[in-house]
């Protein structure tokens, strides 16, 4: 038999709204209820739960995803103190033939018939005709009539060498890497021959970039046997 203990002496005062609170001799009465009141405190929870759900793993990867992307474009569009735009480099001026005499003949390795390795610098002194414009045989001829004794007369072709004109004892070779036209910054013209006297020490004598006549060179041609 519950008793009423909103008037019992040694408790509190209930506001008077709640009524007359009458507490049971078995707790196991209040059963009822208490399930009552959980299940009205587990809806809270659930209702307050659907307000913030934490985000499943392909939703973070794409949040991180879009993040960095973002990050990524301010950093490059971001102005930079100091950063302007860059001056165009201007290539300097193609040395003149001029510019080469005293200079050392590079140590090119060409290629005779049998496409075998001939240092160029092993047959100097000498002077070296670039036929890979055209064969130009009455150059080679002329060259090989007034060398004199001791200096080599080459012929320089492209991927093989040309063939020397009879009687003219031309080293002929090739120039497969075209090395010695890059050296001189001079291109291979057609119908005419480019010429390169040097020395026993390898100096670079002159440079005739278009040969019209013997006349050209002869005189630093003699040069060459002293």
């Amino acid at each position: 038999m519950g008793k009423a203990d909103a008037d019992g002496p040694g408790l509190p005062d209930l506001p008077p709204e709640w009524g007359r609170v009458v507490v049971p001799d078995d707790a196991s009465a209040l059963a009822a209820e208490a399930e009552q009141v959980r299940r009205e405190l587990r809806t809270q929870v659930v209702s307050r739960s659907r307000w913030w759900r934490p985000p499943t793993v392909p939703v973070l990867v794409l949040l991180v995803a879009v993040i960095a992307t973002v990050a990524g474009l301010v950093t490059v569009t971001w102005p930079r103190a100091g950063r302007g735009t860059p001056e165009p480099t201007t290539a300097g001026p193609e040395p003149t033939p001029a510019q080469f005499n005293g200079r050392a003949l590079p140590a090119l390795d060409l290629v005779d018939a049998e496409q075998s390795p001939v240092p160029l610098r092993g047959l100097l002194p000498a002077v070296v005709l670039l036929v890979d414009g055209c064969a130009c045989p009455h150059r080679v001829t002329e060259a090989a009539a007034a060398a004199p004794v001791g200096v080599t007369v080459v012929t320089v072709a492209g991927q093989s060498p040309r063939a020397a004109p009879a009687g003219s004892n031309a080293h002929a070779l090739g120039d497969p890497a075209g090395g010695l036209r890059a050296f001189l910054h001079l291109p291979a013209r057609p119908d005419t021959a480019t010429a390169l006297l040097a020395d026993r020490t390898g100096r670079i004598v002159l440079v005739v970039p278009e040969v019209g006549s013997i006349a050209d060179y002869q005189r630093e041609l003699a040069a060459l046997a002293g």
